[in-house]
């Protein structure tokens, strides 16, 4: 069972060396309800996060790994921080100020090569700066780095800031700051795959979503957008009432063809500038329910079609297919190639900054 009225803490302990010899640690946040996140500098990952369900018993609720070496030797981005542009760049380039930039094509859907989630050593393969933090009652984690210019083939030294916070009211809150002395492209995101049933714990099919978007970026074979912005309604990726993922992700549908599930970016029905409400996951069994509260235009929904039970996972414990989801709030994809999406281009002088909280309660 779950604890209450504890005093919210930060404590640090070892969690092994990177190949060159340097140092991990792992940060474990408690706050006044009990709630933990364990979050390692090496990529800003969370490793574990427990949360109770309807009669208040915790589990650890995102996949992951036991020991910092198996996240070095292969991972699909288990709950790590992405940057420095999240999701796919289209055949690895982009041209900004009449300059052509050429990245790492580390992902190929559809056998057609692209940039993926800040190519070869991108943010959830680097060591950040960490300083634990206890500021008006609440467990945080603040994360530093600085990207050097032409690191992954980025323009521009980049100075980023991540702050993890685990409030009282069961949320993880996710801050982002960044600044640059030369134009390039900036898009932070976070990769948690979730399962509230519990890790390790079967399919997530039966969780139910809801999302607060009419509109989505349909993409080509390839998973990059095709520049268009399309309605969901009458389409399986309707979401704006609540459907079990299992519902219709098998549909016959040629974008789900492509992804083989979903994979896709939702345009989000904002209304201001501010923190909104972007997704609700329920998971009737466990009566656990995540809210995801962002500042971005857009939310990608990952449905884990790419896991096939060939990962072993914390406790020994296979992740098969479509056992973990990921809600990564974000700009869309391919946005450096896409003049009419919403600008990703940081510049100096400016200041990157955003915000996303995924909000954990029950039914």
């Amino acid at each position: 069972m779950s604890t209450a009225n504890l005093t919210p803490a930060v404590t640090v302990a070892p969690f092994g060396q990177m190949p060159d010899g340097r140092a991990v640690s792992l940060f474990t946040l408690v706050n006044a309800r009990g709630m933990r996140a364990d979050i390692t500098n090496y990529g800003g990952i969370v490793v574990r996060l427990f949360a109770p369900d309807r009669s208040g018993r915790l589990a650890d609720i995102v996949l992951g790994y036991d020991t910092l070496a198996a996240y070095v030797k292969a991972t699909p981005y288990f709950g790590a921080l992405i940057g420095r542009v999240g999701n796919r760049t289209a055949h690895g380039r982009f041209t900004l100020d009449g300059r052509e930039y050429k990245l790492a094509t580390n992902n190929a859907p559809g056998f057609i090569p692209c940039h993926l989630h800040g190519g070869n050593a991108g943010f959830d393969k680097v060591l950040w700066q960490a300083e634990p933090l206890t500021t008006d009652g609440t467990a945080a984690l603040r994360l530093t780095y600085r990207s050097p210019d032409g690191e992954e083939g980025y323009p521009g030294n980049l100075a980023v800031t991540v702050t993890y916070r685990l409030g009282n009211d069961n949320s993880l809150g996710i801050e982002y700051l960044a600044t640059t002395d030369k134009p390039t492209p900036v898009n932070l995101t976070h990769h948690s795959y979730f399962n509230l049933k519990g890790a390790g714990a079967g399919d997530i099919l039966g969780h139910v979503l809801t999302l607060k978007a009419s509109r989505t970026t349909p993409v080509t074979v390839g998973l990059i957008p095709t520049g268009e912005i399309v309605p969901v309604k009458g389409t399986p990726f309707d979401f704006t009432s609540p459907h079990a993922v299992g519902e219709r992700v098998g549909a016959a549908n040629d974008q789900l063809k492509y992804a083989g599930g979903y994979d896709h970016n939702w345009v989000l029905d904002r209304t201001g500038d501010g923190l909104e409400q972007a997704a609700i996951m329920v998971e009737p069994t466990s009566g656990r329910t995540l809210e995801v509260w962002t500042k971005e235009p857009g939310i990608q929904f990952y449905s884990g079609n790419f896991l096939d039970g060939t990962l072993t996972g914390k406790g020994g414990h296979a992740y098969p297919f479509r056992s973990g989801f990921c809600l990564e709030t974000q700009h869309f994809p391919d946005s450096a190639n896409q003049p009419a999406f919403p600008s990703i281009i940081l510049r100096p002088g400016q200041r990157y900054a955003t915000e996303t909280v995924y909000r954990f309660g029950t039914t």
